[in-house]
């Protein structure tokens, strides 16, 4: 099952914290983003796509090094639709979050120092998507299925966090 799929799970799900609030909050903050950057929101999902992949690979790191429930909390405790520096400096060193700005850039043709400083709300915004499957009981139960979905990615042509934005801003109707 893609991730899109999984995000729908668990906004269906009344055991799941995903919500189509949720979901809409996400996006509104995308667009209110690119408005800010005077850019589109395509543009603005491309570079959270790219963010989500720097992302997926600190996160599948933590996992290996620090375990499921350490990973779950660091999303639980760094999601959320405004500004966290926080967030970034719990995922990326300084020179990685060059790399991030640069990779964005690059993609997007957006500016790299614009870039970074967009960082402090796209990484809670990934964060915020990957938290929709996290129990609504229990979070650091290990049973967040968007999370693992993401996680376990292997390239094989299963939906990204900017393709799962896209399915969802469509979906939405936004």
């Amino acid at each position: 099952m893609g991730l899109f799929d999984e995000v729908l799970n668990a906004v269906n799900s009344p055991d799941r914290q995903g919500s189509m609030d949720q979901i809409g909050g996400i996006l509104n903050t995308v667009q209110q983003l690119s408005g800010n950057a005077g850019t589109d929101s395509n543009t603005m999902q491309s570079a959270m796509g790219i963010v989500g992949n720097f992302v997926r690979s600190s996160l599948q790191e933590k996992r290996v090094t620090q375990g499921e429930q350490q990973t779950q909390s660091i999303v639980d405790q760094f999601s959320g639709t405004s500004p966290n520096s926080q967030a970034v400096n719990s995922l990326f060193s300084g020179a990685m979050q060059q790399q991030v700005a640069q990779a964005i850039s690059q993609r997007t043709g957006l500016d790299a120092n614009m870039a970074l400083q967009m960082l402090p709300v796209l990484v809670p915004l990934v964060l915020k998507f990957l938290q929709s499957g996290a129990s609504s009981q229990n979070p650091q139960s290990g049973g967040n299925s968007v999370l693992n979905s993401f996680l376990d990615a292997d390239g094989d042509g299963d939906v990204d966090i900017s393709d799962a934005m896209g399915l969802a801003s469509r979906f939405m109707r936004r």
